[in-house]
């Protein structure tokens, strides 16, 4: 019996080359790839990814887009009153206003919640007539001026509007110039963050799990209680936090329809705004706690924005 063939070297020019039985190329011990080839980043799919050079005529602009949106945060770090801003913060207006502002931007988040999540469920999982026009109408207060949006809530929930002169009558529910009025003008400007942020979470979850929990007897409901909700909870969070930073931050609607009552509808950039023209270190000690929870949410969004996962 003859052995087997065994791998055989084909000569080649200045190269060696190992074959099998079959003709197929053998790697060879001495055959390494260059140290250029190893220092190539390979990506997922094997590819080389190298850094791109950036050319000048992008580079100038984008620099000058950077400094154009932090020129202003930092004159507002450099003119801060450092030695009295612990005076500043210390006043009780301003702890008045901060915590109207916190506590009114936390009720309106859970309206949002209550309202909005499902909301964005029946965008995302339903199918019915004008569900386009209906997320354009949804995501409308995003684009629309906020003092617009206030006096549309004074149309609407006033004590002479289409609504809320039948709470008035009936209930007794007066909405403008109140602390529920600053909520629901928060929650008004707030909740399509929630909504579009719930919705996209819901577009890119699989819907299997939906239906493998119906083929076993669970309800539409329990099954998104106990199968989609808790999938899509981190975009629920986000959506949340975004809402919430929202509602902290309404200027235009609040002031239209809850007007500026201090310790009843007077929040922090109300505050802020008539700080400005009588005593502008208050304004700035004002801003700069405006903008260190506006640091903080950032920071507890970064994954989601910068996409570090």
């Amino acid at each position: 019996m003859r052995p087997a063939p065994r791998g055989r070297e084909q000569p080649d020019s200045g190269s060696r080359v190992a074959t099998g039985p079959t003709g197929q190329l053998l790697s060879h011990p001495d055959h390494r790839p260059s140290p250029v080839a190893r220092a190539v980043p390979r990506g997922p799919s094997g590819h080389s990814r190298r850094t791109p050079s950036v050319p000048l005529a992008l580079l100038a602009p984008a620099l000058l887009g950077v400094t154009f949106l932090l020129l202003p945060l930092v004159a507002l770090l450099i003119r801060a009153p450092w030695r009295s801003l612990p005076h500043q913060l210390a006043s009780a207006a301003v702890w008045q206003a901060l915590r109207l502002s916190l506590q009114t931007a936390t009720l309106a988040t859970a309206v949002a919640l209550v309202l909005g999540v499902p909301l964005a469920w029946v965008l995302a999982r339903t199918a019915f007539p004008g569900r386009r026009l209906v997320r354009a109408l949804v995501t409308l207060p995003l684009v629309l001026p906020p003092v617009v949006g206030g006096v549309a809530l004074l149309l609407a929930l006033g004590r002479n509007g289409v609504v809320g002169r039948w709470l008035d009558s009936a209930f007794g529910i007066t909405l403008p110039f109140t602390t529920a009025g600053v909520v629901v003008a928060e929650a008004f400007v707030a909740m399509p963050f929630l909504v579009i942020s719930v919705e996209g979470t819901l577009r890119t979850s699989d819907v299997r799990y939906e239906e493998a929990a119906a083929t076993l007897g669970a309800s539409r409901f329990t099954a998104f209680r106990r199968v989609t909700l808790p999938m899509i909870a981190p975009g629920v969070a986000a959506g949340a936090v975004l809402a919430w930073a929202r509602a902290l931050g309404e200027f235009g609607a609040t002031i239209t329809f809850a007007g500026s009552f201090p310790g009843r509808t007077q929040t922090m950039p109300l505050a802020v705004y008539l700080a400005l023209q009588d005593d502008p270190a208050a304004a700035i000690a004002l801003s700069l706690v405006l903008l260190a929870v506006s640091v903080t949410v950032l920071v507890a969004l970064r994954d989601r924005w910068t996409g570090a996962a």
